[in-house]
């Protein structure tokens, strides 16, 4: 079977598709992954099909519309600011994932940002459609939605949060989507569900049930099914200075925020170094798309180091909580100290410090050195957050996330 895997967002977007599609793959299935072109050498290299869709992640996060959202103080603040900037790119979006479905393919799985675009052009072209989120986006009583924040408003209020979000989300989709619906001969469709799509669709999440269960009043067909971990590029090697740093000491923290764009990253940078030198702990800091650097006898900066590599290396993680380095973070089986900044980043971190391996979360707007510092030494001084986390680790080790999406091709077949 043609297997079209589409997504858009950053690395964390991506790289989770990139393990699914291996997986796929090895079960006789032609998987192609659709994502935006400045990771196109991080899909092929492991073998499978690429097409390319328009918008740079990084660029749009680096701009001053990207910049308002990493400084929003408030969830609504920061939802307002998501729908000015998304809506100027969708429409590009949207016409690049009516290009690469165009290219062919028997079946669509759509990440939470395609899913809306792929649901149209499926029912359109008679192509079987399957959600494939990394995120519970569906509403529930059981936790807030995922851009609200962490505080849970009660069973009822969680479900009136939710009904808001949906129609904040909403105003990024429907214009691009209603058009691309005209354009394709179909009814239009009263925006006004979860990103305006049918309910009784099928939904595979790529989480586990371990870390958020799968809520009791969530319609059939939608399953929790485990993580899907990314692959690892078989020809990487690690750096010399890397192995030698973690060869003169005891095990470091790593410090990385991924693809948050901060508007001063010599600041964040010198606060990161203050932090580890009042904890007294050695630091690996990852550049990532902020462009970090702090480098002494005791820290060193990297670029791009698989997590399931170098992760199980360190002796707890500091992080902006996404979803992809937060399941980096619980499979290796070691202490975070989450710093959200936007998004879901909030929800994550709070089921970090829900399982036992987090203390509170650091929102990313209020960290200082000392605030940091103080976090890294309960974190790394705290034996039952490491005992927990190898706890949960062992019980991901045993789940295989890519098995109900087998299934449901199979059914398909």
């Amino acid at each position: 079977m043609r297997v079209l895997i589409v997504t858009a967002g950053s690395w964390g977007d991506v790289a989770p598709y990139t393990g699914l599609g291996v997986r796929l793959r090895a079960a006789g299935h032609e998987v192609v992954l659709a994502t935006h072109t400045r990771f196109e050498e991080a899909v092929t290299a492991h073998g499978l099909g690429f097409r390319g869709l328009p918008v740079d992640p990084r660029a749009e996060l680096a701009s001053s519309a990207g910049q308002g959202l990493a400084r929003a103080v408030s969830p609504p603040v920061a939802m307002a600011r998501v729908i000015r900037m998304a809506r100027e790119f969708m429409p590009r979006l949207t016409q690049g994932v009516v290009d690469v479905v165009r290219q062919g393919a028997d079946v669509l799985l759509a990440s939470t940002l395609t899913e809306p675009m792929c649901s149209a052009l499926g029912e359109a072209l008679a192509l079987p459609t399957l959600g494939v989120p990394l995120q519970p986006i569906e509403p529930t009583a059981a936790f807030p939605p995922l851009v609200i924040g962490a505080r849970s408003f009660g069973p009822y209020g969680n479900r009136v949060a939710a009904q808001a979000l949906w129609a904040a989300t909403d105003r990024i989709f429907a214009p691009a989507v209603g058009a691309l619906r005209r354009e394709l001969g179909l009814a239009p469709r009263r925006f006004g569900g979860p990103l305006g799509l049918p309910r009784g669709r099928g939904v595979l999440h790529g989480f586990s049930p371990r870390v958020v269960g799968r809520p009791a009043d969530w319609p059939a067909g939608h399953e929790v099914c485990g993580y899907w971990w990314p692959a690892t590029d078989p020809g990487w090697r690690p750096d010399p200075r890397l192995l030698d740093f973690l060869d003169a000491g005891p095990p470091p923290v790593f410090v990385g925020f991924g693809s948050l764009v901060a508007a001063d990253a010599e600041r964040l940078s010198a606060l990161i170094a203050e932090a580890l030198r009042r904890a007294r702990l050695r630091g690996i800091v990852q550049s990532g798309w902020s462009g970090l650097h702090a480098e002494g006898d005791d820290l060193l900066t990297v670029r791009e180091v698989p997590h399931d590599w170098l992760f199980p290396r360190t002796a707890a993680v500091v992080h902006h909580a996404g979803a992809g380095t937060t399941a980096a973070g619980l499979r290796a089986g070691i202490p975070a100290v989450p710093v959200p900044a936007q998004l879901d980043q909030h929800f994550w971190a709070a089921r970090l410090t829900a399982l036992g391996v987090a203390g509170p979360p650091l929102r990313h707007q209020h960290l200082t050195a000392p605030r940091l510092a103080a976090a890294l030494t309960t974190t790394t001084g705290t034996p039952a957050l490491a005992t927990h986390a190898r706890d949960l680790a062992a019980t991901l080790a045993r789940e295989d996330g890519a098995g109900p999406v087998l299934t449901a091709l199979e059914r398909l077949g």
